[in-house]
């Protein structure tokens, strides 16, 4: 077999293509805001990221220019070697800070992020549970550390206690999760994960990529949410959601985030974050810190959603009644969630179909997310649009 046959033999995307129902690459000419222009007309953008609506924001937009003008458009080295910025110190200490922990260390991606923390604490010797909803990059990062993985059913307790009980009580354990679930929106059973893993002696990291600048006093994470700051070992987010620039972060305490430094194969051979994300992420961070109000607005924002869709008689998914930027609706199966997927975006409204594998077979959505900058007379527009596309025949 060619090596190339695979590809060949790949239709999938080209039968939705020849469908008229790809929903994917649609190109953005303006900024990212809860208003855009998409491929020449205006769209409500409910399929973003941009929770706080810092993408925008002048401050965070100026001191991305500022630093390109003072430090260039690269570091041209890894953070080990020539990459390392006084901007990259000052950001992982006011991470750090801002956490609550002994240390922070930053990566080039989100996605790498995870690649590095766990591959490089993880190994053959060494055991991950694994929430089945957790994001692509903790399997991918699981993968890499050659450590076993026990998957457990998504926020049962049960089956990651049973998995936890076939263990040795001394060997290595890391027990990870996704802080709030990207999906669905809901949050992890953060204190019955912490209760589990002090009974058998079990490390724990938080995914918090949603959750950081979403929940928890002022957008301090998950971990704040449920008070658990001191009883979480590794927390991880990204910077492009919430901190509106590119990269990612780990907090932990000083000789966990040292190892990962000298250690870590993704975090040593990676380029370091170019100036002007840095500059970008580092400026959201002090508009958080010192506009908490827009963490409590983003909250108000989810819950009107969720009310003025059930409203309108939309499925909503149930979240466990977290107060999550991210409000998913049923569309079941396949072909009707891409097809209400281009009806939405031909009406205006941008949404996130999600299909399997992300979803299971006949519990298809389409998934939306909120800024605090939403207006409610956006919101009712767009989910007056949501109504009135679902029930077309």
């Amino acid at each position: 077999m060619n090596l190339f046959t695979k590809c060949a033999e790949f239709t999938a995307a080209q039968q939705i293509r020849d469908a008229g129902l790809y929903p994917y690459f649609h190109h953005l000419e303006s900024r990212q805001d809860t208003e855009v222009i998409m491929e020449g007309r205006r769209r409500i953008m409910l399929g973003s990221n941009n929770y706080l609506g810092l993408t925008v924001h002048p401050e965070v937009v100026a001191a991305a220019i500022e630093a390109t003008e003072r430090y260039g458009t690269g570091c041209s080295g890894s953070r080990f070697l020539n990459g390392t910025l006084d901007l990259h110190i000052r950001l992982e200490d006011e991470l750090a800070s801002f956490l609550g922990a002994e240390a922070a260390l930053t990566f080039s991606t989100g996605f790498q992020s995870n690649l590095a923390i766990i591959s490089s604490l993880c190994g053959r010797n060494d055991a991950i549970l694994c929430d089945r909803e957790n994001h692509a990059s903790i399997y991918d990062a699981c993968r890499l550390s050659y450590a076993r993985m026990y998957r457990y059913r998504h926020s049962d307790m049960d089956d990651l206690e049973r998995a936890l009980a076939k263990l040795p009580l001394d060997s290595g354990k890391l027990i990870v999760t996704d802080g709030v679930f990207s999906m669905s929106g809901d949050i992890a059973r953060l204190p019955d994960i912490v209760r589990l893993a002090r009974r058998y002696n079990a490390a724990v990291m938080v995914d918090d990529a949603h959750g950081f600048g979403v929940v928890g006093p002022g957008g301090r994470g998950t971990a704040s949410y449920f008070g658990l700051e001191h009883e979480v070992d590794i927390t991880m987010s990204t910077f492009s959601k919430s901190l509106a620039s590119l990269g990612g972060f780990m907090a932990a305490r000083s000789e966990i985030v040292d190892y990962v430094r000298h250690t870590s194969r993704p975090f040593i051979f990676s380029a370091s974050i170019p100036p002007a994300m840095a500059a970008a992420a580092l400026a959201a961070l002090h508009v958080i810190e010192r506009e908490p109000e827009r963490v409590e607005r983003l909250a108000a924002l989810s819950r009107y959603m969720r009310a003025g869709l059930s409203a309108r008689g939309v499925a909503v998914k149930d979240n466990g009644g977290a107060d999550t930027p991210i409000v998913p609706f049923y569309t079941y199966d396949l072909i009707p969630t891409l097809t209400a997927a281009k009806k939405l975006y031909e009406a205006g409204v941008y949404v996130n179909p999600v299909l399997p594998p992300a979803a299971p077979e006949g519990e298809c959505l389409l998934r939306t997310s909120l800024m605090a900058t939403h207006t409610e007379a956006l919101l009712d527009e767009a989910m007056d649009i949501i109504r009135d596309v679902l029930r077309e025949p």
